[in-house]
């Protein structure tokens, strides 16, 4: 059995998974980040400017008396602690929030399903019919402070495009097999022939 090609580029690593299946082979490819110690560390120290911050809110708070009597801040040591446990809990709902992997699963017959995991554990699926896919595109996405490209799916009777990658910026090298397997499945033969640098402009 061959192994699976693997990409890495930056934080990035790009796997791509053919698995036999019926009637055809299912396509598989996966995108994740990699975290290192600099973003623990920059969450460390986001935590204690957080708490930093919400020390003076309830120092304020004292002169509410009903709130005052119910988180029990009689003590400076009562505010750096809730202090910590608000900070904590922002961190935390930040942590959930972010994801870890991106999976585009071609089942040629079928359709496409995306699929998003979470750091905390939770995955989103998402299951497009061949025949509603139109066309698969490479675009090139502009924010005021970044630029970068995405893969998305043309599908009938909707306004919008579908972002095959929804929280990870992805190198566009990583994005061109992906985008290649999908134009093939679709029947895009016109998209498929483009050269793989996909840089028109």
């Amino acid at each position: 059995m061959e192994e699976a090609p693997i990409i890495t580029k930056g934080r990035y690593t790009y796997v791509h998974d053919v698995k036999i299946g019926s009637p055809e082979a299912i396509d598989v490819h996966h995108i994740s980040i990699a975290r290192s110690a600099a973003d623990f560390l920059s969450l460390c120290s986001y935590a204690l400017r957080l708490a930093a911050a919400c020390f003076p809110i309830l120092a304020l708070m004292q002169k509410s008396t009903s709130v005052y009597d119910l988180l029990m801040l009689e003590k400076p040591v009562a505010i750096v602690f809730w202090s910590f446990v608000v900070a904590g809990l922002l961190i935390r709902r930040i942590l959930r929030k972010q994801v870890e992997k991106e999976s585009v699963i071609i089942l040629p017959a079928f359709g496409v399903q995306l699929e998003t995991v979470y750091r905390s554990g939770k995955m989103v699926h998402q299951f497009v019919p061949i025949d509603k896919i139109m066309k698969s595109v490479l675009n090139e996405c502009v924010t005021p402070v970044t630029c970068y490209w995405n893969l998305s799916l043309i599908i009938r009777g909707e306004d919008e495009l579908l972002l095959a990658f929804k929280g990870l910026y992805t190198p566009i090298t990583m994005l061109v097999p992906i985008w290649k397997a999908l134009c093939a499945a679709i029947d895009d033969k016109k998209g498929a022939d483009m050269p793989s640098n996909c840089d028109n402009r």
